[in-house]
């Protein structure tokens, strides 16, 4: 007998997020740790007339993949992988860690080189399969983020707003909501960030602003564009903690010249900081400006794909653009840093307030 909860769940993720049909194939890419949620899965694509095909990946496949790959290897094409994600037409990735550091003490030049093997089928998935990714609750997701395993598994579901009779209804509700920042937000030139270690300027002249609305991350909950990239201008600093490579990276502060970082600091993770500036020439200018709307998700819990939908926060990302969003940067990186200027700080949009205390003020009016 499947769980309820889960059920719904996989309904959220097959049909509102994916839209799975008749004659699809659907690639379940999915953590041993969420395994119940696998079968409920693999069921719902089959009741939608879906060839699910699901992969099951054990807790230190990416650790074993970085220190024992050959450098023949890391050094090939990915072609079965780029074929594989050509013949898909939709791709469900469900995250559930048993250790969030998996990867801490990993050699950062073999994770750039996976990153970049991996660029092109990355960048098929993206723009040509209705893709979806998700983070199932586990215990060692719950202590990164200082809750018991029951608390945290409320919280994500209730982000997901799984508790209601019809969470696809409240997704089509929030969509409508961040549809008309969306609009305003179209004829919009600059934004000016400002706050303690903050005083960025940066350009959206032109740029498509798009409505994440919970069919690409689960939870969801912003509205984003790319930035023109060489427009970044000042410093910014990120109070967020950022989880990225296994690895956490805090107090990142950033220094931007005509859209390039000239200078970066953090408190803690500079080696891993410097490694992704590193990887390539992309990796030193803006892909995204994003707005978090999420009315569930108030506070960092240490996992980006919430952190970055807290309600009145900014995050900008350094790297690959959306192309949907007009945005032409190209990196093998899109790293996502969330700046919270909630209690102090603002932002304005074209000199006229934005955002202030956490409040989408143009959402107000």
């Amino acid at each position: 007998m499947s769980d309820p909860l889960l059920e719904r769940y996989a309904a959220l993720l097959v049909g509102y997020c994916t839209g799975v049909a008749s004659g699809d194939k659907v690639l379940l890419n999915v953590d041993t740790g969420a395994s119940a949620l696998a079968r409920c899965l693999v069921r719902a694509v089959l009741s939608a007339g879906g060839e699910p095909f699901l992969r099951l990946a054990y807790p230190e496949l990416s650790s074993d993949i970085v220190s024992l790959s050959s450098p023949e290897l890391l050094a090939s094409p990915a072609k079965l992988q780029l074929e594989e994600m050509k013949a898909i037409d939709a791709f469900i990735r469900v995250q559930a860690s048993d250790n969030a550091r998996s990867l801490a003490g990993a050699d950062q030049q073999r994770l750039s080189a996976i990153e970049r093997r991996l660029a092109p089928v990355q960048r098929w998935r993206v723009e040509h399969t209705r893709w979806v990714g998700t983070l199932f609750p586990t215990g060692a997701a719950a202590q990164e983020a200082g809750m018991s395993s029951d608390d945290f598994a409320r919280f994500v579901f209730g982000s997901m707003f799984l508790f209601d009779a019809d969470p696809a209804a409240r997704w089509r509700e929030l969509g409508a909501r961040q549809q008309r920042l969306v609009e305003r937000l179209a004829t919009a030139r600059e934004f000016h960030l400002e706050g303690p270690g903050t005083d960025l300027r940066l350009s959206v002249a032109g740029r498509t602003w798009l409505n994440s609305d919970g069919k690409h991350n689960m939870p969801s909950g912003e509205v984003f564009t790319g930035p023109i990239e060489d427009s970044a201008d000042g410093h910014v600093t990120f109070r967020v903690p950022s989880h990225v490579r296994g690895s956490q990276v805090q107090g990142v502060r950033l220094r931007f010249e005509a859209g390039e970082v000239v200078e970066a600091s953090a408190e803690r993770g500079q080696e891993l900081l410097d490694a992704q500036l590193a990887t390539d020439a992309g990796a030193k200018r803006l892909g995204e400006i994003g707005i978090g709307t999420n009315p569930n998700i108030t506070a960092p819990i240490g996992q980006t794909l919430f952190d970055e939908k807290i309600l009145g926060t900014v995050h900008l990302a350094l790297g690959r653009s959306y192309v949907e969003s007009g945005g032409v940067n190209d990196s093998a990186i899109h790293w996502d840093l969330v700046c919270d200027l909630r209690t102090e700080g603002s932002v304005r949009v074209d000199g006229e307030p934005f955002l202030a205390g956490g409040r989408l003020l143009w959402l107000e009016e």
